[in-house]
């Protein structure tokens, strides 16, 4: 898929499988009931429908966000995130644990969604809180690459007024 006309996007246009927000969302969107959520798995808000017919135990997605302990996505050498295999026993991978209630009571951190592979003129970032974006290089270049203009400046120095900023 090629890059998004846009300079910077969030990572779920990179995402192979739906994400769910909840169970209810789930039950409407699939019209069957989530299986039970379990604490004894970590939480997992999508699934792969092909898993369950796979002829293999496992399943292999070759890229997903890789995530420290405690959740957030790991910087590589070059400061950018990282991305790593996934390897999922095929049952897991062809069902979601969504928690009652998203959040309540859950520790551990989500499966990673598995992510199709970036066209050439995408990157990955990291962007305000840590959050992981997709820039299209050739549009974010052209946005960052000329500094600030003129009106960038006056209207910095109008926001700083009204800010009694001097």
């Amino acid at each position: 898929m090629p890059a998004l006309p846009y300079p910077k996007y969030g990572i779920d246009k990179l995402f192979l499988f739906k994400v769910f927000q909840s169970r209810e969302e789930y039950r409407a969107i699939t019209g069957t009931e989530p299986p039970e959520y379990t604490s004894a798995r970590p939480p997992k808000f999508w699934f792969d429908p092909a898993a369950k017919d796979s002829a293999r135990r496992n399943v292999v997605y070759e890229r997903v966000i890789a995530l420290g302990a405690n959740g957030s996505p790991i910087a590589g050498p070059d400061g950018k995130p990282c991305l790593e295999p996934l390897v999922l026993v095929k049952d897991e991978a062809a069902s979601v644990n969504i928690p009652d209630v998203q959040g309540h009571g859950v520790t551990e951190p989500p499966v990673p969604v598995p992510l199709r592979a970036l066209d050439p003129e995408e990157e990955l970032a990291f962007d305000f809180g840590g959050a992981v974006v997709v820039r299209n290089k050739k549009l974010w270049e052209e946005i960052t690459s000329e500094g600030f203009t003129a009106k960038d400046r006056e209207l910095l120095q109008a926001i700083a007024r009204k800010l009694g900023v001097a």
